[in-house]
């Protein structure tokens, strides 16, 4: 923040006065803070000086102590390239308290993250404003999107071509009609048809093209040009030399004495026109997450107190009652507590298969009831459904960048004050060797470059891909929480699967109980199943199905604590029982004899006041269909691997099945992320449960199963909602193909301007002949654009139904 400002962010964690003087010290020690002020009461800290907001952050992170984060989402207009985008980032980032800003040119966004009480909407609209755009805060994240403004971009393409069209028939009329020009000549005089192409080319700037001009003049004032600017001088610069040429031609050589008003006119329309149409386009990019936000419904049929009422569904609150009728959207998170039917659940998890639902069963919000009536128990209201989260996370993803796109950015920076330098001396190199007329072949010259120059096709180039392939990727039940793993899943040459609940059904059975002596098997089950009723590993659940099958009394358990990983233990009927894995008996100093693991599936050794009491054995099928995706993920060219917790024999025989080459079993929790890592650079990892949180988070990328945990969700870079591994193809796919889509732009949008800018300030003039009229230069700018915009819209038809749709294969363009 500058010197001389204060800064004021909230605090969590303080306690007490000691916590007061510690925050205080803390603040004070930061290198530019003058002063620091501590107010427990409102948990708040007032710092003055000219720290930066990360120092401050970090310094009460060490102390012990944070700040939360805000963020903000602002509806940005009048950017137009990538060089808008790198200004209003800048401008953004200089706001006190911001710690990141993030803009999207794709679907004209800002996203500003800070310190929470420091981030006012004010200074950060005022910041956006003072960079010469206007902005105003969305209501709330992800609301789907910026307005496309096609309404009003459709209406100023309108007008302009209306006031265009008798300027074009009147200057280029003779070229499509014998004697025209004549005609003209005689009915009203050379001098009154330029007259009247000036009042109405003057009519087409200050009207619809006001605002380039209105944009574009600012900024080449401020030292700071975009393409508005680049247009506006081009255009202006033909509208001027034309009217000089009309009202005082006596200043010009006769040989010069040409108007151009036609092609300013020209321009202008072919870039509302192109400017119309990337709206269009941009308003399909944004298509996906407008249709996640239309699934949530207004209002809902709620019963309290014995009263059942429409009230809307932002009044809910969890623990209301819920009357669902045949056909209606489900309107919250909850759990049936009454009535069947089929739910349709496609929107949000790609599986075109409705679920059954009955008492017990959790639904969420958006989904689409079926022929019967239900009653739910809401769970999860607002911003905590799972519908609400999943917009937030495609919106975020959609609103993130690629590394890349900084490069683009500082390019930009420069491109356009590059290209005006180009256009200043393509005007002196006509002037001092081009043929006559020379002022003509100059302003000529000068004009085409300065309109064809197309850095919006450079800013668009990423963001668009990513909006699309990301709302494409959300159709088919694929959520990127951000775009870099767009990047790294589609560079990744292994994926590594965890096995129970990913692999295989996660469903497991018991299938064996082999009791050691003293011990019968029905004993052997009800003291197990004792202590694994407290925990929810699915081992455990089917250990606990398994006695209430056999109808079992199951003594009392207490002080039961869970190790992940391993295993757990507890107090039954005043004896200390273990339940896991045979390595966690042998750490807790339990021999378990020479009974070797089983031959398939996986046991739990069970040990009863220190000694081993006997064996289970939990078999857990295949999921159906896995070897088929496991089998396309080869023909991807990608590697495969298993690593998991459970014994060597079960894993490898799943393997076999499988296919999977290489294996890491009976590994822990913490020892994951070391095994993934030794597996190489480029591993993505597919798992579900609680025990996969910390390898998803470091995998590159890693892919929850929406089926699992909560805490793995929002560990992973990828969720698939539906849990079917199908979705590990389709992210691929659209990953690859995203990420080739985002090439081909940045190709097309670097080339472009490479190749076109030499041909529009005349180099090829002396060798054949060819000069880009300014018209021309107009209209292959405005293409530039739209042809990134439309490249990108192929992502809509990216990725596949799984196996027998064959996705992307590797990178290339």
């Amino acid at each position: 923040m500058p010197d001389g400002s204060t800064l004021t962010v909230h605090v969590e964690g303080m306690t007490c006065a000691s916590c007061v003087a510690r925050v205080e010290r803390a603040l004070s020690a930061v290198p530019g803070v003058t002063s620091a002020s501590v107010n427990l009461a409102t948990s708040t800290a007032t710092v003055a000086g000219g720290a930066g907001a990360a120092e401050i952050s970090a310094a009460l992170r060490a102390a012990g102590y944070a700040v939360p984060a805000r963020t903000l989402v602002l509806d940005v207009e009048g950017m137009t390239c990538a060089s808008c985008v790198a200004r209003v980032e800048r401008a953004l980032a200089a706001v006190p308290g911001v710690t990141g800003a993030v803009v999207n040119l794709a679907d004209g966004t800002a996203r500003v993250t800070g310190l929470s009480g420091a981030v006012d909407p004010a200074p950060l609209l005022a910041a956006v404003r003072r960079a010469g755009y206007a902005a105003h805060v969305r209501p709330s994240a992800g609301a789907g999107g910026g307005e496309s403004g096609t309404g009003p971009a459709a209406r100023r393409f309108a007008v302009a071509a209306l006031l265009t069209a008798p300027v074009f028939l009147l200057e280029m009329g003779g070229h499509l009609l014998p004697g025209f020009h004549h005609q003209v000549e005689a009915v009203i005089g050379q001098d009154r048809a330029r007259i009247a192409q000036f009042v109405l080319v003057t009519a087409v700037l200050l009207w619809p093209g006001r605002t380039i001009l209105a944009r574009g003049l600012p900024a080449l004032w401020r030292g700071h040009p975009d393409m508005n600017a680049l247009v506006a001088v081009g255009t202006l610069s033909a509208w001027a030399y034309s009217t000089l040429v009309t009202f005082a031609p006596g200043l010009l050589p006769a040989e010069a004495r040409a108007v151009y008003f036609e092609a300013a006119a020209v321009i202008v329309t072919l870039i509302l026109l192109g400017r119309w149409l990337e709206a269009r386009a941009k308003g399909r990019a944004g298509d996906a997450i407008r249709r996640l936000v239309g699934l949530r419904p207004a209002t809902a049929l709620v019963e309290r107190d014995g009263r059942r009422a429409e009230i809307r569904v932002e009044d809910i609150v969890p623990g209301d009652v819920l009357h669902v009728r045949p056909g209606e959207r489900i309107a919250v998170d909850g759990v049936v507590t009454a009535g069947e039917s089929w739910v349709d659940e496609s929107m949000l998890t790609g599986e075109p298969t409705p679920r059954a639902a009955g008492p017990g069963a959790a639904l969420a919000g958006g989904t689409v009831n079926g022929n019967g009536a239900l009653v739910l128990r809401a769970t999860r209201v607002g911003a905590d459904t799972v519908l609400a989260r999943i917009i937030r996370m495609v919106d975020e993803a959609q609103g993130s960048k690629l590394p890349v796109q900084d490069l683009v950015n500082r390019v930009a920076e420069v491109f356009v004050p590059a290209v005006i330098l180009v256009a200043l001396l393509a005007v002196a190199g006509w002037l001092a060797f081009g043929p006559a007329p020379r002022l003509t072949h100059a302003l000529v010259a000068g004009v085409s470059v300065l309109i064809v120059a197309c850095p919006c096709a450079m800013g668009l180039a990423t963001p668009t891909s990513i909006l699309v392939g990301t709302g494409r990727a959300a159709e088919l039940g694929v959520y990127f929480r951000r775009a870099a793993a767009l990047q790294t899943l589609a560079a990744a040459t292994t994926i590594a699967f965890d096995k129970t609940g990913t692999l295989t059904e996660g469903h497991p059975v018991l299938a064996a109980i082999a009791p050691g002596p003293d011990w019968t098997a029905d004993a052997l089950l009800a003291h197990a199943a004792a202590v694994e009723r407290h925990s929810e590993h699915p081992l455990a659940r089917a250990i606990v199905a398994a006695a209430a099958e056999r109808g079992l009394d199951l003594p009392p358990a207490s002080g039961f604590r869970a190790l992940p990983g391993q295993g757990a233990r507890a107090e039954v009927a005043g004896r200390a029982i273990l339940v896991g894995s045979r390595r966690f008996l042998e750490r807790a100093g339990v021999a378990t004899g020479d009974a070797g693991p089983p031959a398939t599936g996986t046991e739990v050794c069970v040990a009863v006041d220190g000694r081993h009491a006997g064996t289970l054995r939990i078999d857990d099928r295949i999921r159906p269909g896995a070897a088929a995706v496991l089998a396309e993920l080869r023909a991807m060219g990608l590697g495969l691997a298993l690593v998991t917790g459970d014994n060597a024999a079960a894993a490898g025989a799943v393997a076999a099945e499988l296919g999977i080459d290489r294996v890491v079993a009976e590994v822990l929790p913490e020892g994951k992320v070391a095994a993934l890592r030794a597996l190489g650079p480029g591993v993505a990892f597919v798992g579900d449960g609680i025990n996969d949180a910390p390898v998803l988070a470091a995998a590159d990328p890693g892919i929850a199963v929406g089926s699992g945990t909560d805490v793995a969700i929002e560990s992973a870079d990828v969720v698939l909602m539906s849990g079917d591994l199908n979705g590990v193809l389709r992210a691929v796919a659209v990953a690859r193909a995203t990420m080739r889509n985002i090439r081909q732009n940045l190709v097309w949008a670097f080339g472009y301007n490479v190749l076109l800018l030499p041909v529009a300030a005349g180099l090829l003039y002396p060798v054949n002949g060819l000069r880009l009229s300014p018209a021309l230069a107009a209209g292959a700018m405005a293409a530039s654009s739209l042809l990134v915009l439309t490249n990108a819209l192929r992502l809509r038809r990216a990725g596949g139904p799984g196996p027998g749709a064959r996705p992307a294969p590797r990178p290339g363009l």
